[in-house]
């Protein structure tokens, strides 16, 4: 084949494989222009403004927990000295293994009523019902909490990160400019790390839009529920489309405005020196405030629900580990398996054809295959069943009148719905993986290989692959467990009677059983501890590189 030939097969198949999973994202704006009768006039006389509402403040709370906690423990951690903070540097990303609906089973299961905090003041008050006020965690305000407590290592990540990698020739200008350490940080080391920081909390804003599992239990009215109750409550596709049309509205919103601010950065660190980083010794109460700021979110967000979970675990252990709790488990692995092998192939796909050919058409495709992570997993799967219905409906009413038979849910009552969901919602993920390893292959690979008489599939089989297994690795775990923990799009896509561990977790949550959910539960902690010891060394591994 001409070397024409396969530049036009990598653009087209690229072109084609971006097209196919923006579909969902596709159908939610085409369905803008479909009339939904009298239910969207019903939503907006009635409860369309309390989701708004609600989604703005949630994200209000979730903005402030994560800003606080995650600047200041990254700025700590990477800035001053004090005893444990090496421990901390790793320990701080710890609760984002914790799904935020999970750590709200817990927190209500501690703190409810009839929980062990609040039988326990009972007890040695003597207090009754009615004696006492206690903070109200089935809330909008707790399940802010709940969500900050979960998300807050976004920012944490990306502003460490940032803090690690300015000059150390700015931070002595400011030394010996008379600047202190909390001065510094405002005038200085802040500004410089504006654009990361706003990234992290632009995650954590559309990891927060997103979430189901945390405001439906906690009776928190938001676009995600709404989406739900629209769809199964009140059984209009076309409502159901434009709430999720108009949650897609805040997410690009959020990625707007994350764009704007690194634009209107005035900000930038010209230097090039990256020595160790002098950090200030902190002692006497400073070292235990800032032992205590740091152990806070960890102790909350981790050691206190993981501690929960291992002791309803064990307490069911006798009636929970049966043989439907392990089909729950292979359930669970065989999907999140199949989910990153195809993310792994497509990014690969798509990768390396970028790097084939970045031609503005290519470029433009692959942004667009990974637009997918940044819409909720609501409105994914609202734009998969409604293009799957249509087909088997389709198909269904053609075969009976041609050949008297019914074929049946072909696509929106099987797992292949479903599947492809996760690719359109995480394929990001692992395309984010591989092209930061392709970028550490230099091009003279490339141009010997081809000299050599490879062809660009030879080139990536036998050359790229070898040399990006450990990105490979990384971007399978990533999927695996995204997949893992993920909620909305499995209860809506997921075929009769096939669970998982999530909606497993879920359903007997919702019937109050918290003390069973833990099995469940604790699988999916556990299994979300890996990335993150990924993530933990990634950015140490950063630092290094850029000291050396």
């Amino acid at each position: 084949m001409s070397s024409n030939g396969q530049r036009g097969l990598w653009t087209a198949g690229v072109t084609a494989t971006a097209l196919v999973l923006a579909l969902p994202v596709l159908v939610i704006i085409g369905f803008l222009f479909v009339p939904s009768g009298d239910v969207w006039q019903h939503l907006v006389d009635t409860v369309l403004a309390d989701y708004v509402a609600s989604s703005l403040l949630l994200m209000l709370g979730v903005a402030i927990g994560t800003l606080i906690g995650g600047v200041g423990t990254a700025w700590l951690t990477s800035m001053c000295r004090f005893p444990g903070r090496g421990l901390f540097e790793w320990a701080l990303i710890l609760p984002m293994a914790m799904p935020a609906y999970i750590i709200a089973y817990t927190y209500t299961g501690l703190l409810d009523f009839a929980g062990p905090v609040q039988t326990a003041l009972r007890s040695w008050s003597g207090w009754g019902v009615g004696d006492y006020w206690f903070p109200q965690i089935r809330s909008l305000e707790g399940a802010a909490v709940m969500l900050a407590l979960v998300l807050y290592p976004y920012v944490y990540l990306l502003s460490r990160a940032a803090f690690l990698s300015q000059s150390l020739c700015v931070l002595d200008v400011s030394r010996t400019l008379g600047n202190g350490p909390w001065r510094t940080f405002f005038v200085v080391a802040l500004p410089l790390a504006r654009p990361a920081i706003v990234a992290g909390l632009t995650l954590a804003l559309m990891e927060t839009l997103a979430d189901y599992g945390t405001v439906h239990y906690f009776g928190v009215q938001t676009f995600t529920t709404g989406i739900f109750r629209t769809w199964f409550g009140l059984d209009n596709a076309a409502a159901a489309a434009q709430l999720s049309a108009m949650l897609l509205g805040f997410v690009l919103a959020l990625i707007a405005l994350e764009r704007i601010s690194r634009r209107q950065a005035r900000y930038h660190d010209t230097s090039q020196r990256h020595q160790s980083i002098r950090r200030y010794p902190l002692g006497g109460w400073r070292a235990g405030a800032a032992i205590g700021f740091c152990l806070i979110p960890v102790m909350l967000g981790f050691v206190i629900p993981a501690a929960q979970l291992a002791s309803w675990a064990m307490t069911t252990a006798d009636r929970a580990y049966d043989a439907a709790f392990w089909r729950l488990v292979l359930n669970s692995l065989e999907l999140a398996s199949v989910a990153a092998f195809l993310c792994l192939l497509l990014a690969l796909l798509l990768g390396y054809g970028r790097r084939l050919h970045p031609t503005r058409q290519v470029t433009t495709a692959v942004k667009l295959a990974g637009l997918g992570y940044a819409v909720p997993g609501t409105v994914i799967a609202i734009g998969v069943i409604i293009p799957f219905g249509w087909f088997d409906n389709t198909l269904d009413a053609w075969m009976r009148r041609s050949f008297g038979i019914s074929s049946g849910l072909l696509l929106s009552g099987t797992l292949a719905a479903l599947i492809f969901a996760y690719l359109t919602r995480f394929l990001a993920v692992a395309l984010q993986t591989v092209e930061a390893g392709l970028a550490r292959i230099r091009p003279s690979m490339d141009e010997a290989s081809r000299a050599m008489g490879y062809r660009p599939g030879q080139v990536l089989r036998r050359v790229h692959i070898p040399m990006l297994r450990g990105s490979l690795l990384t971007a399978v775990l990533l999927v695996f467990v995204d997949v893992l923990k993920e909620l909305p799009a499995t209860l809506i896509l997921r075929p009769f009677n096939f669970n998982t561990l999530a909606v497993r977790a879920y359903e007997l949550a919702s019937d109050e059983r918290l003390a069973d959910t833990a099995p469940a539960a604790l699988t999916i902690v556990l299994a979300g501890l890996l990335p993150v010891i990924l993530l933990s060394r990634s950015i140490t591994k950063s630092r290094n590189a850029d000291t050396a």
